[in-house]
């Protein structure tokens, strides 16, 4: 198997599992993680989910050129995953929370997935990238047409342009990741953030997700009377109720997601 998939405590780790390859991802992997992503959408007792890949040296190097027997650019782009490299970077239909622990270079298509979470945490020595122009190829699978909506839109230009790469303190700087800590406090700033998630309501959160994802094309007026089925399960759930009953009441409040 060359994803690992495991859920404790409501939360999943999906793990990339091809280090001797720096979790590059071929076709098997690829059709795995579409397989994965579609359980945990049709589950409801997940409320997190961490990405990352095996080892420390790499998240994921892309697509694995080695194993892609030969295509064309032009087949790639025809076959393309509607919903993104890994099935995840443009995903817009999974309800919770991803949190993409970086732990190493993310390069292509790695890049794309962490493009695809709604939290990035990222171990010091990572780097990422868009080199697909200097093997006469380009980021199709999301990066092209995320990277210049999350950062300033000639940083990504050069960033695809050239090849650079980017470091991880320069990816906090211009907001694309949430923390950079050093490569053995990762694990535990992973964790708080988890522990914040599961702290929440799990449809607020749901709700929260929604909105900034299908309504990043619209006004800030026209976003907020827009009236999404998430928000209004959010606002009518007992959960609602739950939360302010706690508040007054002084105590953690018990989320039963409905």
């Amino acid at each position: 198997m060359t994803v690992l998939f495991e859920i404790t405590d409501h939360v999943a780790r999906v793990t990339i599992d091809r280090p001797e390859r720096m979790n590059a991802v071929d076709a098997a992997t690829e059709a795995e993680l579409e397989r994965i992503w579609s359980e945990i959408e049709a589950r409801n007792d997940i409320r997190c989910v961490v990405l990352t890949g095996a080892g420390n040296r790499a998240f994921s190097a892309g697509a694995d050129l080695k194993a892609d027997g030969g295509s064309s650019g032009l087949d790639y782009w025809a076959a393309a995953n509607p919903n993104g490299f890994g099935g995840i970077a443009l995903r817009q239909t999974l309800t919770v929370p991803v949190i993409a622990r970086v732990n190493g270079l993310a390069l292509g298509g790695g890049f794309e997935m962490v493009l695809g979470a709604d939290i990035v945490i990222a171990s010091q020595s990572t780097k990422f990238g868009l080199p697909e122009a200097r093997v006469g190829r380009l980021p199709l699978d999301g990066g092209m047409v995320a990277l210049q909506r999350l950062i300033p839109r000639n940083i990504a230009a050069g960033l695809m342009m050239t090849g650079r790469m980017l470091d991880a303190a320069e990816a906090e700087r211009y907001g694309l990741v949430n923390a950079v800590v050093p490569p053995e406090d990762l694990n535990a700033e992973i964790d708080g953030w988890v522990a914040d998630i599961l702290s929440c309501a799990p449809l607020s959160v749901a709700a929260v997700k929604d909105t900034i994802r299908a309504t990043a094309h619209l006004s800030p007026v026209e976003a907020r009377d827009l009236r999404r089925p998430a928000l209004i399960a959010a606002l009518k759930s007992e959960d609602s109720d739950e939360g302010v009953r706690a508040f007054r009441e002084k105590r953690a409040p018990v989320w039963r997601g409905r």
